[in-house]
């Protein structure tokens, strides 16, 4: 029996930072991401690291796609004020793949429980608005092998057509385009190809990859 494909997923386009102050004290949201726990610790005690002079480092991760593995830490704060409503905010955006620190320097004026739970929230909701999302879709990978005086012609091709060009290797004898295409539209890849290189080249399957589609 053929492996399922995963699903599309979203997570952030990268790595930033929002700030913002409420009641003279500074919540700095970091957030980035990770592939991983492992690398979702390592941006952490990076963070923490850099901003070893703060009161609070606050966290929040989600990783993994169809069992997500999720952590969050109030490091110091009330508990379930500032990574629940953190990991709340991913959660509810939907979002994997990420991890946010918030930093907060204290100005000296208490918020209560109710408002850091919106503070910590609302910082991470305005960093993931800033640095916006992307959705990373599962495409089959295809590997197509032309030779050179043809390459560049079918690679501009192929993304006029809006195949996802994954990689290229220059080989001796050709050029091996790596191409992504949705599972259901293999058949009419394969069919296109013919057309577009008049049977000179075909496709073989070399697994699968992630386009990422912005959102």
């Amino acid at each position: 029996m053929a492996e399922p494909s995963p699903k599309p997923y979203l997570t952030v386009r990268g790595s930033g930072s929002r700030e913002l102050e409420i009641k003279k004290s500074r919540f700095i949201c970091h957030l980035a991401r990770v592939a991983d726990e492992e690398e979702a610790q390592a941006f952490i005690a990076g963070i923490r690291k850099q901003y070893w002079d703060a009161r609070h480092n606050c966290t929040a991760f989600v990783v993994g796609g169809e069992q997500p593995r999720e952590r969050s830490s109030d490091d110091g704060e009330p508990a379930g004020t500032a990574g629940v409503p953190m990991l709340e905010v991913l959660r509810r955006r939907g979002v994997t793949d990420t991890a946010a620190v918030v930093t907060r320097y204290f100005g000296g004026i208490k918020l209560g429980a109710g408002g850091l739970v919106r503070a910590y929230g609302a910082v991470v909701s305005e960093a993931l608005d800033g640095l916006g999302l992307l959705e990373r879709r599962p495409v089959a990978l295809l590997s197509v092998t032309v030779d050179h005086t043809r390459a560049g012609r079918l690679e501009n091709d192929l993304r006029a057509a809006g195949y996802a060009v994954a990689g290229l290797e220059y080989l001796a004898d050709g050029v091996r385009i790596e191409v992504g295409v949705p599972e259901p539209e293999t058949a009419r890849f394969h069919t296109w190809l013919a057309e577009a290189t008049g049977g000179s080249a075909g496709a073989r399957p070399a697994g699968r990859t992630f386009v990422e589609v912005e959102v």
